[in-house]
C-alpha cells in the first residue's frame, strides 16, 4: 500500500533534485574513473582500437541498458535501477577511454569545465524560470533526431564544414534539453504522492536523463574546442 507524502511541494521538489544530481554526479565520477583506468591499459586499448565488434558490443549493451531503464523503471526495484544506471556509466567510461587518447589532456579538461559551467547555468535556469519550456523541448527533440541523421550521413560524406555546423547545432540542442529536462523533473516531483521507493526510482531516471544531456553536451563542446593528439 502506498502512502501519500505530506511534505510540501517545494521540499519534495528539492529533495528529489538533490538525489537526481547526487546520482548523476556519482555516475559521472564512475565514467571518468573507468575511462582513465582503461586509457592507461595498453592491452585493453589495443583491443578496443583493433576490434570494432567489441566496441559495437559495448554500444549495443549501453543502448539496451538505457531502453531497459526507461521502459521498465516502474517494474524494477530502486536498487536494480540504480545498479543498471551505474553499470551504464561504467560502460560509457570504456567508450570514453578512446576519446581521452584521441584529444590532448588540456582539451579534455577545458571541455569538461566549460560543459560543467554551462550545465550549471542551464540547470539553474530550468529550475527557476517561470516560462514553460515544453515547446522548446519538443523542438530540441526534433533537432536531436535530425542531428543523429546528419551525423550518420556525414560518416559517409566526411564533410568538415558540415560536421562543424552539426556540432554547433548539437550544442544548442543539448543546451535546451538540459534546461527543459530539469524543469520537467521539477514538475514531476510536484505531482508525486507516493512514498520514497517511487521517488528514488524517478530520481534514477531523472539522473540518467541529465547524465545523457551532460555527456552529449560535453562531446559537442569537445568537438568544437578540442585539439586532437595527431594535429
Amino acid at each position: 500500500m502506498e502512502y501519500a507524502d505530506s511534505r510540501p511541494y517545494s521540499l519534495r521538489s528539492k529533495n528529489l533534485l538533490y538525489r537526481v544530481y547526487g546520482f548523476m554526479a556519482i555516475a559521472l565520477c564512475i565514467t571518468a574513473l573507468v575511462a582513465y583506468y582503461v586509457s592507461t591499459q595498453p592491452l585493453i586499448m589495443n583491443t578496443l582500437f583493433t576490434n570494432r565488434w567489441i566496441v559495437f558490443g559495448f554500444f549495443i549493451a549501453q543502448l539496451a541498458l538505457v531502453i531497459t531503464l526507461s521502459a521498465a523503471i516502474y517494474r524494477l526495484s530502486f536498487r536494480m535501477a540504480l545498479f543498471l544506471f551505474f553499470l551504464y556509466s561504467a560502460l560509457m567510461g570504456v567508450t570514453f577511454s578512446t576519446i581521452i587518447l584521441s584529444y590532448t589532456p588540456s582539451s579534455v579538461y577545458t571541455a569538461f569545465f566549460v560543459t560543467s559551467a554551462m550545465f550549471a547555468c542551464l540547470a539553474l535556469y530550468g529550475y527557476t524560470t517561470k516560462s514553460d519550456l515544453t515547446g522548446l523541448g519538443n523542438y530540441a527533440f526534433m533537432g536531436l533526431v535530425g542531428l543523429i541523421i546528419g551525423f550518420l550521413a556525414n560518416m559517409y560524406f566526411a564533410n568538415g564544414p558540415f560536421d562543424y555546423v552539426l556540432t554547433l547545432i548539437g550544442v544548442v540542442v543539448f543546451s535546451i534539453l538540459s534546461a527543459y529536462d530539469v524543469q520537467k523533473i521539477k514538475r514531476i516531483s510536484e505531482t508525486l504522492y507516493e512514498k520514497n521507493e517511487m521517488e528514488n526510482k524517478i530520481a534514477v531516471l531523472g539522473a540518467l536523463t541529465l547524465y545523457l544531456d551532460f555527456i552529449n553536451l560535453f562531446l559537442m563542446i569537445l568537438r568544437l574546442v578540442g585539439r586532437r593528439n595527431n594535429d
